[in-house]
């Protein structure tokens, strides 16, 4: 009898230990400690515009006003000779810069101030921008006054460190000038502008499709870190006690795990394309930097 009872009861404690097994034992998956691959560097950015704007000049010695006349093509001359005693290329003169050059002459006469920034709070980039041109970098020189002729101008520029700079701008490529007669608080006199720039067309720029797919894949990773995140502290303040709540549990496991697998693959991807636009920006910033 007691041979039996011992037969029954193991017979029942195996048999619990199984439905046990079969229903719970296997239930509780591990959570997974969520460590994504990390990113091996942040996509880098382009050199910003430059702008080079010397304080205004005005002439120190002047000519009467009828004796004297400036032309663009004759400070163009004189500006690409000083280039070309300093061993640089000459500069090409562009339409688009010549616009933007007598805008500003026509501009400061209008509004009767002498300054780089217009009372609109325009500058050189802006009028450039304006007439269609495209730029990395771009210099501005402004004269006003009587000077006795081109040369006068220029060297008047050259004697000026900050002007004189510009003139002699390695990076520059392109110019555009202008020079004006006209009515200046109460007088008459000549304002002159030099626009120079190097034009964005002579640097490869980075693909901006690759910039725009690097900025979704890392939007994309930021969603489903925090909602793994969320998701992660749930299941660490969960405790479950029957099958329904372990079923339960064992979904949010499987969709936790399924957030963690799509992030790495995502970083997967965006760590393959961040050195291939990086690796284009520091061709585009040796450019810019180099001309």
């Amino acid at each position: 009898m007691n041979k039996q009872f011992l037969a029954l009861l193991l017979f029942l404690v195996l048999g619990a230990y199984l439905i046990y097994g079969i229903f719970f034992g296997n239930a509780l998956q591990a959570v997974p400690v969520y460590a994504p691959n990390k990113i091996a560097e942040p996509a880098k950015s382009p050199l910003k515009k430059e702008i080079a704007a010397p304080p205004p000049l005005k002439a120190q010695k002047e000519a009467p006003t009828a004796e004297i006349i400036l032309t663009a093509d004759g400070v163009l001359s004189r500006t690409n000779k000083e280039r070309e005693k300093a061993g640089l290329p000459e500069l090409a003169p562009d339409q688009k810069l010549t616009a933007s050059a007598l805008a500003k002459v026509r501009d400061m006469f209008k509004n009767q101030y002498f300054a780089h920034e217009s009372l609109a709070g325009k500058g050189a980039g802006d009028l450039a921008e304006k007439e269609g041109y495209e730029f990395i970098i771009i210099g501005e020189n402004l004269a006003l006054g009587n000077f006795e002729g081109d040369k006068a101008l220029v060297d008047a520029w050259m004697a000026s460190p900050g002007h004189c700079a510009n003139i002699l701008g390695a990076r520059y490529k392109e110019i555009g000038i202008a020079a004006g007669r006209g009515m200046f608080e109460g007088r008459e006199t000549w304002l002159a502008v030099q626009h120079f720039a190097l034009p964005l067309s002579a640097c490869p720029g980075p693909d901006e499709n690759l910039k725009i797919g690097i900025e979704s894949f890392e939007a994309q990773i930021n969603n489903l870190s925090i909602q793994a995140s969320a998701l992660k502290a749930e299941l660490e303040s969960e405790k479950p006690q029957n099958r329904n709540e372990y079923e339960a549990y064992n979904a949010k496991v499987d969709d936790y795990n399924a957030m963690a697998q799509q992030m790495n693959s995502l970083i997967d991807q965006v760590k393959n394309i961040i050195p291939v636009y990086n690796q284009q920006v520091k061709i585009f910033n040796q450019c810019a930097g180099a001309n």
